[in-house]
């Protein structure tokens, strides 16, 4: 009797409820500010990402073009710096220990600006860049698909943005891309054509959709008063 006395005055009806509302009002505050800490926190994170990969792509930029205006542009001199920066890249990205996928695009998107900067060959150095980048992440064991697709994304923002010939650069791109993994076995061939393929699709896209757009910008520098204008135009 007096265990259940005590129970009773432990535990009463009122009491309970009373408990049970409390941990529950409780415990979603603290979820609520969770979720806020969370958001500001990814905030944060997605901007800084941004500027680190702006950052990337401008220190790459020049980096390319001071290499290739000192020297680099001799025979074989494209190859050879598109090789090294997009070894050293990894390099960086292993000793600091962020994700190649993050940094790749930036990379290759650095590349194209700077080779554009000097008027060097934007094809012959997409080829290379997905040659190194496809050799290098199979070295270290990253998914050789996924780095080949973020520095493809990369070459057709740098081409786009330069006024390159998009259908052209990228096809060399993934040409190289295609080579190298070869070298690497079947498996890897299959796994880049297989991202690569709508990614070519996508471009050829691309590349009409900007042609078009150049297309109807030099149409509107002659338009219907030009042409009336040439028409009366007296002959001589």
């Amino acid at each position: 009797m007096a265990s259940n006395l005590s129970t009773k005055e432990t535990a009463g009806p009122n009491g309970k409820r009373k408990g049970n509302g409390a941990a529950k009002q409780g415990n979603a505050m603290s979820i609520e500010d969770s979720a806020s800490s969370l958001r500001d926190g990814i905030i944060h994170s997605l901007s800084s990402l941004g500027q680190i990969e702006a950052d990337i792509v401008s220190l790459v930029r020049k980096t390319v073009a001071d290499a290739l205006r000192t020297g680099g542009s001799a025979a074989g001199g494209l190859v050879n710096v598109v090789h090294h920066v997009v070894m050293g890249t990894i390099g960086a990205v292993e000793q600091v220990g962020t994700g190649l996928t993050i940094s790749v695009k930036s990379v290759a998107k650095g590349i194209i600006m700077g080779v554009h900067d000097v008027g060097d060959d934007a094809v012959v150095a997409s080829a290379e860049i997905m040659r190194s980048v496809v050799k290098h992440a199979a070295a270290i064991g990253a998914d050789v698909g996924t780095v080949s697709k973020r520095a493809v994304d990369g070459v057709i923002e740098a081409t786009t943005e330069t006024g390159g010939n998009v259908s052209k650069v990228v096809k060399s791109a993934i040409e190289g891309a295609i080579e190298e993994a070869g070298k690497i076995g079947k498996m890897a061939v299959a796994t880049v054509k297989d991202v690569l393929h709508s990614v070519s699709a996508s471009s050829d896209g691309l590349a009409k959709t900007s042609g078009a757009a150049r297309t109807h910008s030099a149409g509107r520098s002659v338009g219907p008063q030009a042409k009336k204008a040439g028409a009366h135009a007296p002959h001589s």
